[in-house]
């Protein structure tokens, strides 16, 4: 795969979508703020970037309310499902050392207990830590699967998922993600340095923000283009 000609595509598709399209930029704004505000609760930029992650060109317009905010309930969901290892990962070993923690403190404190509750508590941080990023290149090529099949219960297909990234590559869909990561790294030290100019730091950062996000969906849908998907 050329990462380099995937990644310039797609910084010319974000630019197409927003630069001179003001109205649909300052819209997405918006509608960031607002999700961000409710706690997911209004998803109407998660369903924009639904539609951006399933390989629309040139970038959709804002419309359909209701697809919009359905698609980015959808979206919330199956991230939650497969965000549950993870979460179950933690409660039960982080849960048996946050116990042994408030018991050996109850019981008066022994050192060789309050260790190994400790650890117990740090084994259930980096065990769960290890299953999400697992899980998590399975989970977003899974988002993907919906996002193109609009239907909810692809995401979950794990034959066709597990069959389109093996004709993928793993290797490729691995080093993709890790790329993305890097971009978005140096894309977080740049904007937390324009942050820090007064008043209009948080105005561009806002405009980047929103752009780096169109970016990025459209760059992992590349990614999952780049062979055809399984019926």
């Amino acid at each position: 795969m050329d990462y380099g000609n995937v990644i310039s595509r797609s910084f010319e598709y974000a630019k197409d979508a927003l630069v001179g399209k003001w109205l649909r930029w300052i819209a997405l704004i918006i509608l960031s703020i607002i999700q961000a505000f409710t706690l997911f609760l209004v998803p109407l930029f998660s369903g924009y970037i639904v539609r951006v992650l399933s390989g629309k060109t040139p970038a959709p317009e804002i419309d359909q309310w209701g697809k919009l905010f359905v698609d980015g309930w959808k979206l919330n969901i199956i991230v939650l499902i497969y965000a549950l290892p993870a979460i179950i990962v933690f409660l039960v070993l982080g849960g048996v050392g946050l116990l042994g923690i408030l018991a050996n403190e109850a019981a008066g404190g022994d050192a060789a207990a309050l260790g190994a509750a400790v650890l117990s508590l740090l084994g259930g941080f980096l065990l769960a830590g290890l299953v999400a990023i697992i899980v998590g290149f399975v989970a977003l090529f899974a988002v993907l699967r919906f996002a193109h099949t609009d239907r909810f219960s692809e995401a979950f297909n794990f034959g066709a998922i597990f069959s389109h990234i093996g004709k993928l590559g793993w290797g490729t869909w691995i080093i993709a993600v890790i790329i993305l990561l890097v971009l978005a790294f140096i894309y977080d030290l740049v904007v937390g340095l324009i942050i820090l100019i007064p008043f209009l730091g948080w105005i561009i950062a806002l405009f980047l923000n929103v752009a780096f996000v169109v970016f990025y969906t459209r760059y992992l849908a590349q990614v999952y283009e780049e062979v055809p998907p399984p019926a």
